[in-house]
C-alpha cells in the first residue's frame, strides 16, 4: 500500500506527453544537393535554423551540402550564417546558429560526377562514427530538374539509395517534369532505384497551416461536411495572385509559364484537398488515394472548346504598389519573341456525384494588383427570400486565405442595428495569429521535419503527379498549337479582360 512518503510519481509520465507535438525525429543526416543555391539560402537553411531554435531537430543531427561551388567547411558555415541573418523569420541566436554550423559539412563536386558520391559516402561513414550510431539519411534534391534523375541513379550506383544499416529517403523539389511524358519518364527512372515509400515529392503549399486546416475544418466539424456538395455549393474559386515579376528568374520562368509554375502543382493540390472524399484514416496513402480520385475525375476539355475554358495572359507595363514596372517582354533575360504566359485562368469540372455541375475556377498571375492566395467557396442562395426591400442579400461565402495572412472568413447576411429590417453582409473571421497567439511556422519547417520522420502525408505520390499533369497537358498542347499571343494586361491590374469569358452566367471573379 502506498504511503505519503512513497516516491511513486503522482502522474504517469506517459500522460505528460499527451497533447504535445511529436517528439524530434530520430538521429539523422540531411544531405542537400544544391546546398548553397537560391532555394537553400532563402528557405532550407533558415528553416533548419528555426527548427534548431525550437528544439525540433534530432538530438544527433548532421547537415551536409553538396554543390559544384568550391567551398571549405568554414566558408559554408558563413553561407549558413548569412542566409539565416537575412531570411530567418526570427532574430538569430548566436549559440543556436553556431551549434548548427558545427554540425554542417560541405562536399564540393558535380552532381553527375561519380567521385562526388564516393566522397559523400566516406563523409557519411565518418559522421556515423563520430556519433557512434547509424544515422537516418534524407537526400534533398534542391537542384535544377535535369539533375534529379542523374543524382538518384548515382545514389543507387554508390550504395547510398538503400544502405542496409540506415533508412534513406529522397526529397524531390518541383518541377517534377515539364510535360506529362517527362513526369512519367522521371517516375520510371526514380522507381528503378528507390521504393515509392522512400520518395518525397515536395509541394511547399501543402506545408502551409491553412492548407492543412482545410482537412481539419472539413472532416472534424459537423458544420461543413453536410453542405460540402453540389446541393449547397454554387462555385469554387482558387486564386494565387502575385504582385512581383520575375525576380531575376527569367531563365526558369520563360521556359515554364504560369500554368506549369503554379497550376499544375500547387493549385491542383488545393482543389484536390478541397474536393476529396473523407479518407478512411488520417494517413498518407489514404489521403493521397482520395486526392488522386479527384484529379482523375477532372474533365478533359476538347481542343476546339479550349477558349471557353482556359485563358492565358501576359503582363504589360504598369504600376504595382506605386512602382512603375516594365512589360514582361522588356524584363532582363526575356526573349523579345517570347509567347510565355504570366497569367492563366481555367474553369474545370469534377465529374463525380458530389461535384456534378459545380464550376471550379482557377487563376494565377504575376504583376497583379496584390499578393493573395485564397480559396473562395460560394454557397447557393436560400431557396426562398422572406425579406423584401431590405437591401442586397449576397450568397454566403467561406474564404480560406493562405497568404499573405492565414485566416478563414465566413460571409453572412445580418440585420443592421435600428428599428427597420435592413440586411447587409458581415464576416466571421478565424485568424491563426489571433486564435493561437503565435506565428505559423514556415511551410519548409514542417516539410523538412516530416521528411526526417518519414511522414509522407504532405508529399505527393507518383500517380498523383501524373494525374496532375494529365489535367494541364491538353491545355499546354492547345496553347502550343495556337499562334496567337497571350492576352496582355496592365501590371497592377486584376489580369486580362478575357478571363471573363470562361465564367458561367451569374458568376464573377472576386476582386483582388
Amino acid at each position: 500500500m502506498s504511503t505519503p512518503t512513497d516516491p511513486s510519481p503522482l502522474v504517469d509520465p506517459a500522460a505528460l506527453a499527451e497533447g504535445l507535438d511529436q517528439l524530434p525525429p530520430p538521429s539523422s543526416v540531411l544531405v542537400i544537393f544544391g546546398g548553397v543555391g537560391d532555394l537553400a539560402r532563402r528557405k532550407l537553411l533558415p528553416a533548419l535554423y528555426n527548427l534548431a531554435h525550437e528544439g525540433s531537430l534530432p538530438e544527433r543531427f548532421k547537415l551536409v551540402a553538396v554543390s559544384h561551388t568550391p567551398l571549405s567547411d568554414p566558408e559554408f558555415h558563413q553561407q549558413i550564417t548569412d542566409a539565416v541573418v537575412r531570411f530567418s523569420r526570427r532574430e538569430p541566436d548566436r549559440t543556436v546558429l553556431d551549434a548548427l554550423c558545427r554540425n554542417a559539412s560541405y562536399v564540393h563536386g558535380g552532381f553527375e560526377d561519380p567521385t562526388t558520391y564516393g566522397t559523400l559516402a566516406a563523409l557519411l561513414q565518418r559522421l556515423e562514427s563520430e556519433v557512434g550510431q547509424p544515422l537516418g539519411r534524407v537526400h534533398y534534391l534542391s537542384t535544377a530538374p535535369r539533375f534529379f534523375g542523374p543524382i538518384i541513379e548515382q545514389l543507387g550506383a554508390h550504395g547510398l539509395a538503400k544502405p542496409e544499416h540506415a533508412e534513406t529517403r529522397v526529397v524531390i523539389e518541383k518541377p517534377f517534369g515539364t510535360t506529362r511524358d517527362e513526369a512519367r519518364e522521371l517516375n520510371r527512372r526514380v522507381l528503378e532505384v528507390l521504393d515509392e515509400e522512400q520518395i518525397f515529392r515536395i509541394d511547399h503549399y501543402l506545408g502551409k497551416e491553412t492548407v492543412q486546416n482545410l482537412l481539419a475544418l472539413r472532416f472534424a466539424n459537423g458544420l461543413f461536411e453536410p453542405i460540402w456538395n453540389r446541393n449547397h455549393i454554387a462555385s469554387v474559386q482558387i486564386t494565387a495572385a502575385e504582385a512581383v515579376g520575375l525576380e531575376g528568374r527569367a531563365g526558369y520562368y520563360d521556359g515554364s509559364g504560369a500554368l506549369r509554375d503554379l497550376v499544375q502543382n500547387h493549385l491542383l493540390q488545393l482543389l484536390a484537398i478541397l474536393a476529396m472524399e473523407p479518407p478512411t484514416a488520417f494517413a498518407a496513402d489514404d489521403i493521397r488515394t482520395e486526392k488522386v480520385k479527384i484529379l482523375r475525375a477532372i474533365d478533359q476539355v476538347p481542343p476546339d472548346r479550349m477558349a471557353e475554358r482556359a485563358v492565358r495572359g501576359r503582363y504589360g507595363a504598369g504600376s504595382v504598389g506605386g512602382e512603375v514596372v516594365p512589360a514582361y517582354r522588356n524584363e532582363p533575360g526575356v526573349p523579345a519573341t517570347s509567347t510565355t504566359e504570366t497569367f492563366a485562368a481555367l474553369r474545370v469540372h469534377v465529374d463525380s456525384w458530389r461535384w456534378a455541375g459545380v464550376p471550379f475556377y482557377i487563376r494565377t498571375g504575376k504583376r497583379l494588383a496584390r499578393k493573395l492566395t485564397e480559396i473562395a467557396v460560394t454557397l447557393r442562395p436560400v431557396p426562398h427570400m422572406a425579406f423584401h426591400g431590405v437591401g442586397a442579400v449576397e450568397p454566403n461565402q467561406i474564404v480560406f486565405t493562405i497568404q499573405p495572412d492565414e485566416l478563414v472568413r465566413i460571409k453572412l447576411a445580418a440585420k443592421v442595428p435600428g428599428s427597420g429590417m435592413h440586411l447587409r453582409p458581415v464576416t466571421m473571421d478565424f485568424s491563426y495569429g489571433t486564435a493561437f497567439l503565435s506565428t505559423s511556422p514556415e511551410a519548409y519547417e514542417r516539410l523538412i521535419t516530416d521528411a526526417l520522420r518519414g511522414d509522407a502525408l504532405l508529399f505527393t505520390r507518383a500517380d498523383e503527379v501524373e494525374a496532375q499533369w494529365s489535367v494541364v497537358q491538353p491545355i499546354l498542347d492547345a496553347w502550343a498549337a495556337d499562334a496567337a499571343s497571350p492576352d496582355e494586361y496592365p501590371s497592377g491590374s486584376d489580369g486580362p479582360r478575357s478571363q471573363q469569358r470562361i465564367l458561367l452566367p451569374g458568376d464573377r471573379w472576386r476582386a483582388l
